[in-house]
């Protein structure tokens, strides 16, 4: 049990102003494995005011001495990988293995990274007699969700604070404690007061207190539509920029010289990574429509290999959802799927069998899905490939660009000019070409309905300072 009664503001755990708690499952077994502060808006105040407090000294401190910091945090999220992956695992899902991977390693990459990006930055340059700097926007709110819960962090927290930000966390109240064992880390390698600070709680006590606030100058925000929309709402109010990564519904194109037998086993790995709980998972798989048999033979046998289990079995590589509510919520999607006429190839309604206890779900395959369909238009967040059919490449681009959203895609095939071109066509934030991964110095984020603004590397700094225009005078 992890029972943290206390959040991190100005340098010192302090009690909440509420006197709530919220329990955190682990969604292997339902059972509970810690608790956290329902943090209040008073809570928020509080916090923020530390945040306004630091700022002026942590902007006025030396770059290298900010890098240093982050350059130890680095260094402690990287000899720490296997407790944070293992903590991760249990609070929402992750098969073991995978987590220290991924949810612990790309954190550490994350911000290991940022300083020599820092360094490289171009906080000051001439245009003609003008000079222009870039300087920090200021108080930081960072909402995060619970699928990634903390490179989600660091992908917003050290770019801010190496720039000159100070920051506000909160973190998922579904899978919070990694962002605890964060703030333990970032009090012992004596970062100044009020340069983080964390409150916990839901998004819209805590949350919407962030967004609302008026001595908070950004708000980053990871997570839906919906509630990404609600939170450019409420900051609206006071002119606060907002940064946005939102959802996807991204598409998968098999060009006709694909080889398949290496292509669908990637494309269902493309979807099924984090139980299918990736925004970025290219979760509609576009191919040549008679291709469409040979295609879902292939995913179907690909998915149903997939073992499930739970999160600290070594032999698992899909584990639960991370809650009940989000598991009812698969539950609907697949149902749909099949009452609107799709072709189940694999998986289907219900839990495995034998496992009773979880948020499990099967491994699902749909084929015949029209891009009308309620499962090809809508975000599912689970383990389920739609599989649609195209007449020509024309046709499969405008079914890749007919969706509200605009995060990711992929794009298979052996000509590499073709696959290319295809891929300059997308209207979305980032293309996996034959099965390519993410690159945590290159910009990630969306089009259209999946947010503005980018993470990571250069462009993620730059996220996070305004520009100043200082006219010279002539002579």
């Amino acid at each position: 049990m992890q029972k943290r009664e206390q959040i991190y503001i100005g340098g010192h755990w302090v009690a909440s102003d509420g006197d709530g708690s919220i329990d955190v499952i682990n969604p292997s077994n339902e059972e509970v494995i810690g608790s956290v502060p329902a943090g209040t808006a008073v809570d928020v105040d509080a916090a923020v005011a530390a945040a306004r407090a630091a700022f002026d000294g942590w902007a006025a401190t030396l770059l290298e001495d900010r890098l240093a910091l982050i350059e130890g945090l680095a260094g402690q999220l990287g000899a720490r990988m296997e407790e944070i992956g293992t903590l991760i695992s249990n609070e929402m899902g992750m098969p073991r293995g995978m987590s220290t991977m991924i949810q612990a390693g790309m954190p550490a990459a994350t911000t290991g990274g940022v300083p020599a990006t820092a360094r490289e930055f171009a906080f000051e340059e001439t245009i003609n007699r003008t000079l222009v700097t870039r300087e920090p926007v200021g108080v930081v709110g960072c909402i995060t969700p619970w699928n990634f819960p903390l490179h989600q962090v660091m992908a917003k927290v050290a770019p801010a604070m190496a720039v000159g930000c100070t920051v506000v966390l909160k973190p998922s109240e579904v899978a919070p404690l990694s962002a605890f064992l964060l703030a333990e880390i970032i009090d012992d390698l004596g970062f100044p007061p009020g340069v983080f600070n964390l409150v916990s709680g839901v998004g819209p006590v805590v949350g919407e207190a962030i967004a609302a606030h008026p001595d908070v100058d950004m708000v980053s925000f990871t997570g839906s539509t919906r509630a990404g929309t609600r939170v450019a709402e409420v900051a609206a109010v006071n002119v606060t920029r907002v940064h946005q990564e939102l959802g996807g519904k991204s598409a998968n194109i098999i060009l006709e010289d694909a080889d398949l037998s290496a292509a669908i086993p990637a494309a269902v790995g493309a979807c099924y990574l984090n139980s299918g709980q990736t925004c970025s998972a290219l979760t509609r798989l576009l191919v040549p429509a008679d291709k469409m048999d040979e295609v879902a033979a292939i995913a179907g046998e690909t998915a149903a290999g997939y073992t499930v289990g739970p999160a600290d079995d070594d032999g698992s590589r899909l584990g639960p959802l991370v809650s009940a509510a989000q598991w009812e919520k698969v539950q609907g999607y697949i149902q749909a799927g099949i009452d609107e006429g799709a072709t189940l190839v694999t998986g289907g309604t219900g839990k495995p069998d034998g496992m009773d206890a979880g948020y499990y779900v099967k491994p699902t395959v749909f084929a015949d899905v029209s891009n009308s369909m309620t499962i090809a238009r809508e975000e599912i967040f689970g383990p389920v490939l739609s599989i649609i059919g195209y007449v020509d490449v024309d046709d499969a681009v405008a079914i890749a660009n007919d969706t509200e959203y605009g995060l990711a895609g992929g794009v298979w095939g052996t000509d590499g000019d073709k696959a290319l071109a295809v891929a300059k066509r997308l209207r979305t934030g980032q293309v996996d070409m034959n099965g390519a991964f993410l690159n945590t110095d290159a910009p990630f984020g969306g089009y259209k309905k999946s947010g503005n603004g980018r993470e990571l590397g250069r462009y993620g700094l730059a996220e996070f300072v305004e520009s100043k225009s200082i006219n010279l005078p002539m002579g």
